[in-house]
């Protein structure tokens, strides 16, 4: 959560659009600590705080333009993602008769060529992090997007400061070795000399996440 919280670190009053339980309590913590200017909406008719009381008024429509704008930062996930970035949620197999049919192609495009995109992805996988995506719905660099910010994953924070803007190993959890996170990417995967260790919570992070934002517990069963 503190990793994907970081993720809109120095954005102001952008709008977040964090896709997933992680990812939300992630851009609900940002907006409590070092992003207080951060904005937040229902998904619906309203902007909103940390903790859902109306702050204002944002339809849905509105949120198209300050997507063609460049104003949003959205976190979304990938059930497929190459080392340029390219993404795929919408099907697994070939394109013409898929093993499994997923989400569909969605906003995904429009955003990665519009505005700032990171990823959350929870189980770290070759599955996942694929040599090439069996569909490409949110674009990579290699095809134009706009700007990839981070992906964060069960195991690290990659992003894309590699030769080419090709993914990089930025930082790994505690407990997590670097050979660890090559080993479940299914490409080459850039790895600088030092690779630093993902910042743990403090303590009045973790008192916001365990009585605020999520007393019930439930960030745990997406973990486990």
């Amino acid at each position: 959560m503190v990793a994907c919280a970081e993720a809109w670190r120095g954005d102001g009053a952008i709008l977040a659009s964090p896709m997933g339980l992680i990812p939300t309590l992630g851009a609900r913590l940002a907006r409590l600590t070092f992003a207080p200017d951060l904005l937040l909406t229902d998904g619906e008719a309203y902007l909103v705080d940390a903790q859902d009381r109306i702050e204002g008024w944002l339809p849905y429509a509105k949120v198209f333009t300050m997507l063609a704008g460049g104003r949003r930062h959205v976190m979304m996930g990938a059930a497929q993602i190459d080392r340029f970035g390219n993404q795929n949620i919408s099907a697994i197999g070939d394109w013409k008769r898929p093993k499994a049919q997923l989400l569909g192609v969605r906003g995904a495009p429009g955003n990665t060529v519009n505005h700032p995109v990171s990823y959350w992805i929870p189980r770290h996988s070759p599955r996942v992090f694929v040599s090439r995506v069996d569909m490409v719905c949110g674009v990579g660099y290699d095809r134009g997007a706009c700007e990839l910010r981070v992906v964060v994953t069960n195991l690290a924070v990659l992003d894309f400061g590699g030769p080419e803007r090709t993914m990089r190993l930025r930082s790994v959890h505690p407990g997590v070795e670097a050979a660890d996170v090559v080993g479940a990417t299914g490409f080459p995967l850039a790895v600088p000399d030092q690779v630093p260790v993902t910042r743990a919570p403090t303590a009045a992070e973790l008192d916001l996440i365990r009585t605020r934002l999520d007393p019930a517990g439930a960030r745990e069963a997406e973990l486990r």
